[in-house]
């Protein structure tokens, strides 16, 4: 089949190919107000009939209205409503971004029908890059990134050509996403220019976004009134440190008037805080809000703080409590423009780890929960981890459970949902084509919750790939349960952390067992796992609200697939299966193995009826991953086998 030709050149379409959108492009096209966002409509049509080769439609032509007149009550920003008039539809929203979103909705959903209304949970969708200005260092032009290079950022400045970032825009506001922080929150020296001498640049980034409805963030160092600003402290509550962040916002709200804020990390893995001068927290995250509370900007203060120093030797210490010893006792003290953004699990993006507890348990301070879209510790974009069901798992966990209020993960971040981006400069934007599926969920689920994550994956392959059903049916093949497939080669029963240090790709059961970091499984002759119990261990399971305290507290009603996250746990140890623990291991990481297998084979079934490229991508990417699943097993059970002693029930080999 001959390649799908892209909106822009040399890049994959993802799920918006022009061919998708013939409907919208025979169509009467007509925008009433919206400002920029409302205009990019009529762009985008414009470039559907440039590249379908239709010219003007005709006078009798269906015609498709959308305006900012007559929205429905209550709809918050970006939302839209669809109406029906016979052969012609009309698209009201309270704003240029809903009109685009219901654009983009039309595109994706040909079908959409009569009294559709959408309307997003929460107002701020966001994606972080870790994008740097330069690649000079360890991490390259994108830390975590494993889709080519940064789309914003090249020698040290923003692009001069801003073609990609369009590009990378539309599939943001496609998705309904609203928010971008342009650079990573580990700040280096070139980011803290963003500031000051690249402004201009950001200025016009600023602009472009705009009219896709995406407002830019900042991450910042939050000892740049050392390093921009000439003074000898940062310290927050000296009156000298809260005039440069005033004069700096100032600045930046004189060049881009609706810059939503700051995103920053501070006092974690060795960047600087307000813990340097005594102060804590709420002292750092309050001198940056009140800088910006003139302009009606927001503070993302990132909650992943702990001890990287940690005494492998100490097992009192536990990185997992860490942020919640942290901000629980800050509770009511943050302004109310900061917001603090909340990792999903209290570890690090593991393949399998608790919802973390911090997030229901802050009442008085706003709170957004935050993914990982690139996948880190899930296979960096060589394998195929369709992490929308663990997403979803979280979303809707429930805090309130055993109570009259029930308190979703959903309804606790309340100031947004956020994830670090997975896109690069790559040929089809994410390295691998099937990664395409996490960045179209991850928006569709910030956008509503409550989405089914299978049928997310669904309206994904079908607007990307077309209705050969044949072709669908293998695609859902190939990519859902790979979550959970992941998770049976790497991470036995909620342990994690078995994989190779910096890089992350690939296993090293002890890579880092005897380090700094505190990620650690304590396997020994007797068991494996983590005593976090409150009776004996190091009382993280108490900082969940009662219900779900007492289950994890209790080795005979854990959760299974937490089990080792909560509790040492002998190797004998009979299951809910009836089989051991060990044997657990080793049945899990031979079936991964075979699963992996039937997943490439599957992909050779249907590859012929996707254009070659795509082919030979995925085919080469599933390779690997046949050959990682096989490393995996073979470290794990066999380090597992030595440990414990004891054999594979079914007699396979281990080394």
């Amino acid at each position: 089949m001959p390649t799908p030709q892209p909106w822009f050149p040399d890049t994959h379409p993802c799920w918006l190919p022009a061919a998708r959108g013939r409907h919208l492009a025979a169509a009467r096209v007509e925008v009433d107000g919206g400002g920029p966002a409302g205009a990019t409509v009529l762009d985008e049509v414009a470039s559907l009939r440039a590249e379908l080769g239709l010219g003007e439609p005709a006078a009798d032509a269906p015609r498709w209205l959308f305006t900012t007149a007559g929205a429905p009550d209550g709809l918050r920003p970006g939302g839209f409503a669809v109406h029906h008039d016979g052969a012609d539809r009309v698209v009201r929203a309270p704003d240029g971004a809903g009109l685009l979103h219901g654009f983009y909705r039309a595109l994706v959903v040909p079908d959409v029908l009569d009294g559709t209304v959408e309307d997003p949970a929460v107002d701020l969708r966001m994606l972080d890059s870790w994008d740097n200005m330069t690649a000079d260092g360890v991490m390259g032009s994108v830390e975590r990134g494993y889709a080519g290079d940064s789309v914003l950022f090249r020698d040290g400045r923003v692009v001069e050509d801003l073609t990609r970032v369009r590009g990378f825009l539309r599939l943001m506001a496609s998705v309904g996403l609203n928010a971008w922080a342009l650079n990573n929150v580990n700040v280096h020296d070139a980011e803290r220019g963003l500031v000051d001498e690249h402004l201009p640049d950001v200025a016009r980034v600023a602009d472009l976004a705009r009219s896709f409805g995406v407002r830019v963030w900042l991450s910042v160092d939050f000892s740049s009134p050392i390093s921009l600003g000439g003074l000898d402290v940062a310290d927050p509550l000296d009156e000298r440190v809260a005039a440069f962040w005033r004069e700096t916002a100032d600045r930046l709200y004189r060049a881009v008037p609706d810059l939503g804020g700051f995103l920053v990390k501070a006092d974690s893995e060795g960047r600087p805080g307000p813990h340097a001068y005594g102060r804590d927290h709420a002292d750092g995250a309050n001198v940056l809000a009140r800088a910006l509370a003139p302009h009606s900007g927001t503070v993302l203060w990132r909650c992943f703080v702990y001890d990287h120093r940690q005494d492998w030797r100490d097992r009192s210490t536990d990185r997992a409590r860490a942020a919640h010893d942290h901000f629980v006792p800050l509770d009511g003290r943050f302004d109310d423009n900061v917001v603090l953004q909340v990792k999903n699990g209290p570890m690090d993006f593991q393949v399998r780890e608790p919802v973390s507890p911090l997030l229901g348990a802050l009442r008085e301070t706003t709170t957004a929960v935050e993914f990982q879209v690139t996948q880190e510790y899930t296979g960096q974009q060589q394998h195929v981890c369709y992490l929308a069901p663990q997403w979803s798992e979280v979303l809707r966990f429930d805090f309130g459970e055993g109570t009259s209020e029930p308190r979703t993960v959903a309804d606790c971040a309340r100031g947004g949902v956020v994830a670090v981006s997975n896109v690069g400069d790559s040929w089809c934007w994410t390295g691998h084509p099937l990664a395409q599926a996490n960045l179209f969920a991850f928006g569709r689920l910030a956008w509503d919750p409550r989405l089914d994550p299978d049928a997310l994956l669904g309206e994904w392959s079908r607007a990307t790939f077309g209705d050969d059903e044949e072709l669908l049916a293998g695609v859902h093949d190939v990519v859902a349960g790979s979550w959970r497939t992941y998770e049976d080669l790497t991470a036995p029963l909620g342990v994690g952390w078995m994989v190779s240090p910096h890089h992350h790709y690939g296993p090293d059961v002890e890579g880092y067992e005897y380090t700094a970091w505190g990620t650690y499984h304590f396997a020994d002759r007797d068991g494996v796992g983590v005593d976090r119990t409150v009776a004996t261990g190091t009382g993280y399971a108490g900082q969940y609200p009662p219900a779900h305290a007492a289950r994890y507290e209790d080795l005979a009603t854990c959760p299974e697939e937490l089990l080792l996250f909560f509790h040492h746990v002998g190797y004998g140890h009979r299951l809910s299966t009836g089989e051991t623990l060990v044997q657990r291991i080793y049945d899990t990481h031979f079936a991964g193995v075979e699963d992996v297998r039937r997943r490439a084979a599957r992909w050779e079934e249907v590859a012929d009826r996707v254009d070659e490229r795509t082919a030979q991508e995925v085919r080469t990417r599933l390779a690997e991953q046949v050959r990682s699943a096989q490393e995996w097993c073979d470290r794990i059970t066999t380090y597992f086998h030595r440990a414990s002693g004891a054999p594979d029930a079914h007699g396979r080999r281990i080394f």
